[in-house]
C-alpha cells in the first residue's frame, strides 16, 4: 500500500496548439432510421477558451463556464454575468494545453459552498484544489480560499506541458474521480500508465469530505488496490493515456470515459456503475484495439478493450478524441440513452446506445461546430457542448425518418388543388398528413394518406379544394411509427394554377434559405416572434431563385416577409 499525499495527478488535453481545424460544411453522414439528428445551437457566445460547462446542483439553474486563463463564468440564464464566480488567473499557467480545466462541485455544495478544480500551477504541476463559495453572494467564490489537495509535478527534463488531464466529477457513490493523462510527451517514455506507483495515466477516486485536516482527502475503504503495495492507493482504474473529459451517466451510473490517442486511434472506454475498480485500459500497450508496445505487457485478456475506436482521418475519425455525455433530458426523447462524443480536431460527433444485445449502435455525423472541447448538463439534463473558439451550444436531436422524398409539388386542376410527391425509400412511416394554410404561417392537416412503406419508393397524390380565392400554401407532415414528424418544403399556388412561391427548408439547420418565385421580389426581411426585423436584403426585381443566409440568427421561430410590386407574402420559418 503506499499513500503520498503531496504532489500529484493529470494530464489530459490533446493539441490546444491543434487550433488549425478547416471548419468545412460537410452533409450530415447517412444516419439509421430513428436516429437522433444533432445539431448545435448557439446558447453563448464571446467566452475566452472555454473548456468546461457544469451545473451545481443547486435548484439554481445555473451554469458555470471554466475558462482556460482561470476564470468561471456563470450563465444565470438571461445571459453570461459580468463578475466571474472564480479568478485565478494569477495562480494558472495558460499555456497551449495548461490552464483551468476542470470544475466539479461538492454534493452538498448548496449547504457548504465547496467546490473542486482542476488546474496547472506556475510552476507548470497539476494541482487539485478546493474553494468555496460565498455565502452572502452565490455568485461569487472567495480566490483565497484555496486549500490544495494534490499538486503533481510533470514528468521530464524540461517539464512535459502535455497531457495534464483531466475532468474531475463526483460519482454517485459521492466520491471525487480525477482522470490523469500519461504524465506527456508522446508514448508514454517513462510508462506512467502501467506504473502503479504514479498516478499519470489513472483514474483516482478520493473522499474529499475532510474538510479541516491536512491532506484534505482520504481513501475509500473499497478501493481497488489498498492491500497492493506496488499500487498507490488512490488508483482506481489505470492505462490511461489522456482521458480529457468523460463523465457519469447521471441516471445509470455507467462511467464514458474519452481517450485520445497517440498517431492511429481514439476511444471511448465504458464501465458499467456497479462495476468494482482496478480495471486496466490498456495503454501503452495498446491503443485503442490496436497493439502499441507491448513489451512487458501482459496477455491481452488482461486488458479492457474499448466499446468504440475511430481511425485518424477527418472522414470517418478524427484526432482528438473529447468524451461527451449520455443524453437525459426531456426535451428531445429520441436523443434519451444516446452517448454523445466528439473530435475536436476533424468536427465529426458520434451517438452510441447500447444494441440489447451486449453490444453498441454507433451513428456518425458531420458538419457540425469543430474545436469542441467540453460537454456538460444543466440540472433539468439539457446537454451543453463547449468550444474552444468562445461558444457554448446547446446539444438538439430531431430524429431521421424513414422516408426519401424525392418530389412534392402542387397544381391547380378541376378548380382544386392537387399535390404530388414521390419517395424512393419508405420504411416504418405511420402516415402523410396534407397540411394547408392560406397565409403561409399557421397550417392545419386537412387530410391523411396511409404510405405504402416499399423499400423502393411510392408515388402519391391528394386532391384538396381550399374553398377560397386566391392563393393556399401546403407542405407534408410525414410521420414515423414513433411519433417523430418532419416536414417537406412549403409550396404555395394561385388560381391560375401557377406554383409561385417556393420557400425551403421550413426547418433551416444551416443557416440558408431558399426562394424561388415566378412574381417580382423587391425585400425579403426576417420578423422574431417580438416583433423585431433582425434581417433584411433587398433582392432585384425580377423573377428566379434567390438564397438568403441567415447563419447570424439565433435558434428560434420567425415569420418570413417578401414583398415585390404587386406581391406581399409571409412564411412561418424556424431556424434551429
Amino acid at each position: 500500500m503506499i499513500q503520498h499525499y503531496s504532489r500529484n495527478l493529470l494530464k489530459v488535453l490533446r493539441s490546444f496548439l491543434v487550433l488549425l481545424f478547416v471548419s468545412a460544411t460537410l452533409p450530415a453522414t447517412a444516419q439509421p432510421a430513428g436516429t437522433p439528428v444533432l445539431t448545435f445551437a448557439s446558447f453563448a457566445t464571446g467566452l475566452s477558451a472555454p473548456l468546461d460547462i457544469v451545473n451545481a446542483g443547486d435548484a439554481t439553474n445555473r451554469l458555470f463556464i471554466v475558462q482556460r486563463g482561470g476564470q468561471i463564468r456563470i450563465h444565470n440564464g438571461s445571459g453570461i454575468l459580468p463578475t466571474p464566480f472564480l479568478d485565478i488567473r494569477d495562480t494558472v499557467l495558460d499555456n497551449g494545453e495548461q490552464g483551468l480545466l476542470s470544475l466539479a462541485f461538492h454534493p452538498d455544495f448548496e449547504t457548504n459552498r465547496y467546490f473542486f478544480v482542476w488546474y496547472t500551477d506556475k510552476e507548470g504541476d497539476v494541482t487539485l484544489a478546493r474553494y468555496q463559495g460565498s455565502f452572502s453572494n452565490p455568485n461569487i467564490a472567495d480566490p483565497t480560499s484555496e486549500v490544495i489537495l494534490l499538486e503533481i509535478p510533470k514528468p521530464g527534463t524540461p517539464y512535459f506541458n502535455n497531457h495534464n488531464g483531466g475532468k474531475i466529477n463526483f460519482g454517485p457513490d459521492g466520491y471525487l474521480y480525477v482522470s490523469t493523462g500519461d504524465g506527456g510527451s508522446g508514448g508514454d517514455p517513462f510508462n506512467n500508465a502501467q506504473n502503479g506507483a504514479s498516478l499519470f495515466g489513472k483514474m483516482l477516486r478520493l473522499d474529499v469530505n475532510n474538510f479541516n485536516t491536512p491532506p484534505y482527502y482520504s481513501i475509500p475503504p473499497d478501493n481497488p488496490f489498498v492491500t497492493n503495495p506496488s499500487v498507490r492507493d488512490e488508483i482506481w482504474a489505470l492505462g490511461l493515456r489522456n482521458p480529457f473529459r468523460w463523465s457519469f451517466d447521471r441516471l445509470t451510473g455507467d462511467m464514458w470515459i474519452g481517450d485520445v490517442g497517440q498517431g492511429a486511434r481514439e476511444e471511448v472506454d465504458f464501465t458499467p456503475a456497479g462495476t468494482p475498480g482496478g480495471q486496466n485500459y490498456g495503454w501503452r500497450c495498446y491503443e485503442g484495439t490496436q497493439a502499441f508496445n507491448t513489451s512487458g505487457c501482459l496477455p491481452i485478456s488482461n486488458y479492457v478493450a474499448p466499446i468504440f475506436d475511430y481511425p485518424h482521418n477527418n472522414t470517418d475519425g478524427g484526432y482528438s478524441i473529447t468524451g461527451g455525455n449520455v443524453y437525459r433530458g426531456s426535451t428531445f426523447p429520441l436523443l434519451s440513452g444516446w452517448y454523445v462524443v466528439a473530435d475536436f480536431v476533424s468536427g465529426n460527433v458520434w451517438k452510441i446506445r447500447p444494441n440489447g444485445s451486449g453490444g453498441w449502435v454507433v451513428a456518425q455525423q458531420s458538419g457540425l461546430p469543430g474545436s469542441i472541447a467540453g460537454f456538460g448538463e444543466a440540472e433539468n439534463g439539457t446537454l451543453y457542448a463547449v468550444s474552444l473558439g468562445g461558444t457554448v451550444y446547446t446539444v438538439q436531436a430531431n430524429s431521421v425518418l424513414p422516408v426519401k422524398l424525392n418530389a412534392f409539388n402542387a397544381e391547380w386542376k378541376d378548380d382544386a388543388a392537387y399535390l404530388n410527391w414521390q419517395t424512393t425509400f419508405e420504411a416504418n412511416v405511420n402516415r402523410f398528413e396534407i397540411q394547408y394554410s392560406a397565409t403561409g404561417n399557421e397550417f392545419q392537416t386537412v387530410g391523411t394518406v396511409i404510405p405504402s412503406n416499399r423499400s423502393t419508393g411510392s408515388s402519391y397524390t391528394y386532391r384538396h379544394d381550399p374553398s377560397r380565392i386566391g392563393k393556399a400554401f401546403y407542405r407534408l407532415a410525414i410521420v414515423d411509427n414513433d411519433g417523430a414528424v418532419e416536414y417537406s418544403r412549403i409550396v404555395d399556388l394561385n388560381r391560375l394554377g401557377k406554383q409561385s412561391l417556393l420557400v425551403y427548408p421550413t426547418v433551416v439547420e444551416n443557416g440558408v434559405l431558399n426562394i424561388e418565385s415566378s412574381d417580382l421580389l423587391t425585400a425579403a426581411q426576417i420578423v422574431a416572434v417580438d416583433g423585431r426585423i433582425v434581417f433584411r436584403q433587398n433582392i432585384s426585381a425580377q423573377p428566379g431563385t434567390f438564397t438568403l443566409q441567415l447563419q447570424q440568427l439565433e435558434p428560434g421561430n420567425y415569420i418570413l416577409q417578401l414583398t415585390g410590386p404587386t406581391t406581399k407574402t409571409s412564411r412561418q420559418i424556424i431556424i434551429r
